[in-house]
């Protein structure tokens, strides 16, 4: 199944990227108190992906602690052979929606900032996307997410419908 979460160390060596910091401030009876939190996506370009939110008082540490959460939520992404993915799909996370659309060879990625950025770091390379109804970073890197939980291999179809691969793709 493809929504199955990975074990990091059994993985090749990582990459990661980061979408967003920001400063936020807590306003209390002592004064203000200034944290950053830093959104991280990790992946291996050959369809291992996944994001973390990091919160510190320190930069470095927010962006460690995003990294050490995205290793944490790692999750499998299915690719054709066209490097794009099986079907389009549809991700919702809060109020964004990202929909992911497969493109056949030299499309390449089209999409904005926060979801190519998991798009690449999953090893996509041809694919279109609509974000819609929010742009809020954390919000349409989970829905990017959410999407890429969605899907399935045509084997895993095959096997659900108790159907053969060929049968499947026509």
């Amino acid at each position: 199944m493809s929504n199955v979460k990975i074990d990091p160390s059994t993985l090749g060596e990582l990459e990661t990227k980061l979408v967003t910091i920001k400063r936020v401030t807590k306003v209390t009876k002592g004064g203000k108190n200034m944290k950053f939190t830093a959104l991280v996506v990790v992946g291996d370009r050959n369809g291992h992906v996944g994001y973390g939110l990091g919160k510190s008082i320190e930069i470095p540490e927010a962006i460690r602690k995003g990294e050490e959460e995205a290793k944490k939520n790692m999750i499998f992404v299915p690719r054709d052979e066209a490097n794009s993915i099986p079907y389009t799909t549809k991700g919702v996370a809060g109020r964004a929606s990202v929909l992911l659309m497969n493109a056949k060879e030299g499309t390449g990625i089209i999409a904005g900032g926060s979801t190519r950025a998991v798009l690449e770091l999953a090893g996509i390379q041809n694919i279109r996307t609509k974000s819609l109804n929010s742009n809020n970073k954390n919000n349409v890197v989970a829905a990017t997410i959410a999407g890429l939980k969605t899907l399935y291999t045509p084997e895993e179809i095959a096997q659900k419908r108790g159907k053969t691969v060929e049968e499947i793709l026509g």
